[in-house]
């Protein structure tokens, strides 16, 4: 890795010189502060595409002119509007168009997955998950075993890093599955940890939970427009996502949902039902019985919300436009500059503030764009604003952690040496 790269303003103007996603940097627009602002929050919040306004714009005015009739009669007609996003969602997922569906929000399609995926049975009622789960995941897990009848202090299991450590293994995960597997129902993971950055290994989990006889689900909140993903080939039931921290959808965006087409084809899968996951020739003929469309769409239960899936269809239009495969090779070159300059410029030659230590696993297959790292001496808040008010906009989680994510589609070489210039003049980094 440290072979490719210099320590140099002037190499970092080069890299972007040569950086074939340059162009698309100007397609976003970046927050106006006193102090100009380099941006390190994708993970939390895309930046706003410069599209969206034209096309929610549109939307307003077709509602304006048509009315009712813009279901129909809209340059982009309502009743079709979010089939548009199964081809590039499918891309960013690795599955068929029909396996993903763009509709509701995260928490939303976790609640809609579970009452489909988890089927307690007999023995078979635990589920594993990971312990450092972002708080909505374990809360909709708790109130889902609840309504059960079930306590979930002895239905969850939380799978945590060993003391000391940051990181579960895939081989300690795989072992706790196999441990639990006459009493597991579902395995529920996170593509990628939002706290440390680590990401992973879900075709093995998948693997492991099936061998068990467990269904495995995904949490890619972290994971969508951000690392590579085969679901269909790893054989995952379900995932759920958001669209508004790498996918750039905007706050609060339509979030998403893959269902494995074993699972999607199968009319018999139970499922919470809506008007919206019915046949759409059938619809509105007030029927009795309830027909689903075939795929992840039949999971729908209400019709598409327009004006929060603008901002996806802009930011979609970019990820197709740069290719997919480009934006994953720049990721990973982003990551390792900046690894490699923090190694090499935050060193301990003299009396720094501050320590800090990188959280993230650094091996390819082992993270994503975002980079965590741990600030010693509870000291991290103090270093968090004082980054903050050079106008680098990273973001901080307690007790100790400040998250930086260069985003390939908007960050510049540039961005992150200034970033670790900056960095160097206050830390010593702790190996």
């Amino acid at each position: 890795m440290t072979e490719r790269f210099i320590v140099t303003r002037a190499f970092a103007a080069q890299l972007d010189k040569e950086d074939p996603l340059a162009e698309y940097r100007k397609e976003f627009l970046f927050p106006k502060q006193e102090v100009p602002v380099i941006y390190f929050s994708g993970h939390s919040l895309g930046l706003q595409p410069k599209q969206t306004k034209t096309y929610a714009l549109q939307e307003l005015d077709d509602w304006e002119r048509w009315a009712v009739e813009g279901h129909w009669k809209a340059k982009n007609p309502w009743l079709t509007y979010h089939q548009s996003f199964a081809k590039p969602l499918s891309i960013l997922t690795g599955s068929f168009p029909d396996e993903v569906v763009a509709m509701n929000s995260l928490t939303t399609n976790l609640h809609f997955m579970l009452a489909s995926f988890y089927r307690p049975a007999g023995k078979k009622i635990k589920i594993i998950t990971e312990g450092w789960n972002f708080p909505s995941d374990r809360f909709a897990l708790e109130s889902l075993v609840k309504l059960y009848g079930y306590d979930p202090k002895k239905v969850i299991i939380e799978l945590k890093p060993a003391k000391g450590k940051f990181h579960l293994t895939i081989d300690e995960v795989c072992k706790a599955i196999d441990k639990h597997k006459t009493t597991v129902a579902l395995v529920l993971f996170n593509g990628v940890n939002y706290y440390t950055g680590q990401a992973f290994d879900m075709q093995r989990i998948t693997q492991a939970a099936h061998v068990a006889g467990a269904f495995a689900g995904f949490d890619l909140a972290h994971a969508i427009g951000n690392i590579q993903l085969q679901l269909h080939d790893w054989n995952v039931d379900f995932a759920v996502w958001c669209s508004y921290k790498y996918l750039n959808a905007g706050p609060g965006a339509v979030g998403g949902a893959f269902v494995h087409q074993k699972h999607g084809h199968d009319k018999t899968t139970p499922r919470m039902a809506g008007w919206w996951g019915h046949e759409q020739n059938t619809r509105f003929q007030l029927e009795g019985s309830y027909k689903p469309l075939s795929g992840a769409a039949g999971f729908q239960v209400s019709n598409a919300p327009v004006m929060n899936m603008v901002g996806l269809k802009a930011s979609l239009e970019i990820f197709m436009n740069a290719g997919w495969n480009a934006v994953s090779k720049k990721r990973n070159t982003l990551f390792d500059y900046m690894v490699f300059l923090i190694k090499a410029l935050c060193t301990q030659d003299q009396k720094k503030r501050f320590s800090i230590e990188i959280i993230t696993p650094l091996s390819v297959k082992e993270h994503g764009c975002m980079l965590s790292i741990r600030v010693e001496a509870k000291k991290g808040k103090e270093l968090f604003n004082l980054l903050s008010s050079k106008g680098y906009w990273v973001d901080w989680r307690d007790p100790d952690v400040i998250r930086i994510a260069p985003v390939p589609l908007y960050n510049r070489y540039q961005d992150i040496y200034n970033l670790v210039m900056e960095l160097s003049r206050h830390t010593a980094l702790v190996q």
